[in-house]
C-alpha cells in the first residue's frame, strides 16, 4: 500500500514537472491536475521573476517562460529552502545546459542574485582594530563587501541593451551592503579589484599585499605603496576594510 502511494506520488510529481513527457497517474482527474501544474509553476514563476526582474524583462514573457520551465522540468534542488531557489536557478544557468539563451544571461542572473544575497547575509564583523596600521597590520576585509569580476557588462544590460559580443575589458564591480542595510554597487579599477581579491584570499599585511601586486604588474613595491596605502585608506573609509586584525 504504502509503495502503491509513494509510487503514485511520484508519477504526479514527474507529471507536474513536465506533461510532455511524464504521462499523469492513473485514476486523478485531468482537470486536477491542471490546476496542480498551475499553481505549482506559477509560484516558482513569481518567486524568480522578483529575484531576477532584469533578466526577465530582457528575455521577454514567452522565452522567460520557456525558460522556467526547462528549469522546472529538469533542474533538481539541493534545497528545499525558497529563499535559495534562486540560487539554484543561477546554478542552473550557469552549468550552461539551457537552450536558446543569450551568453550573458548567466552573469546577469549572478549579479542580479548577489544583491539579495547580501540583504539576507548574517554575517558578522569578526574582531579587528579599526585604527590599525593599513600597511604593518594583517588586514580584515568586511563580509558584506564582494569584489566581482563579469565576462559582461552586466550593469547595463537590459531589454534595450543586449550586447553580442562580450567587451575586451572585463567588468570589475564592488557589491557592498552597507550602514544603511542597501546593497551598493559600484565600478572597480583593475588595481583596487586585484587587491581586494587578495585580501579575500590571504591573511597578511597591507605591506604584503602591495608588494604581492607590485610583483605582478611589474613594479617595485617601493614605487605601489604612497597609492596603494591611499587606496587602502580609502576603502577604510568607505567600510570595506574594516582595519586590522586586533591584535596587529
Amino acid at each position: 500500500m504504502a509503495e502503491a502511494l509513494y509510487e503514485q506520488l511520484l508519477r504526479m510529481a514527474r507529471h507536474v514537472r513536465d506533461p510532455q513527457r511524464h504521462a499523469p497517474p492513473p485514476g486523478i482527474e485531468a482537470r486536477r491536475l491542471a490546476v496542480y501544474r498551475q499553481l505549482f509553476f506559477g509560484n516558482l514563476d513569481s518567486l524568480l521573476s522578483g529575484a531576477f526582474p532584469v533578466a526577465r524583462a530582457s528575455l521577454g514573457s514567452a522565452r522567460w517562460q520557456a525558460l522556467v520551465q526547462a528549469f522546472y522540468a529538469d533542474h533538481r534542488c539541493r534545497t528545499p529552502l525558497f529563499t535559495e531557489l534562486a540560487g539554484e536557478f543561477v546554478d542552473y544557468l550557469e552549468a550552461g545546459e539551457t537552450p536558446d539563451v543569450p551568453e550573458w544571461l548567466a552573469e546577469l542572473a549572478h549579479y542580479e542574485r548577489v544583491e539579495s544575497v547580501l540583504l539576507l547575509s548574517d554575517a558578522g564583523e569578526p574582531a579587528h582594530n579599526p585604527q590599525g596600521d593599513l600597511l604593518d597590520g594583517v588586514l580584515v576585509l568586511s563580509p558584506l563587501a564582494w569584489p566581482l569580476a563579469y565576462r559582461w557588462p552586466v550593469a547595463e544590460i537590459g531589454p534595450r541593451h543586449q550586447p553580442q559580443q562580450a567587451p575586451a575589458q572585463p567588468t570589475l564591480i564592488l557589491a557592498q551592503r552597507r550602514a544603511d542595510l542597501r546593497v551598493h554597487f559600484s565600478r572597480l579599477a583593475p588595481l583596487a579589484h586585484a587587491l581586494l581579491l587578495s585580501l579575500q584570499e590571504r591573511d597578511v599585511s597591507g605591506r604584503e599585499h602591495l608588494a604581492l601586486l607590485a610583483e605582478a604588474i611589474g613594479v617595485t613595491p617601493e614605487e605601489i605603496e604612497p597609492a596603494g596605502l591611499a587606496l587602502l585608506e580609502s576603502l577604510r573609509a568607505q567600510g570595506v576594510v574594516l582595519g586590522t586584525l586586533a591584535n596587529a
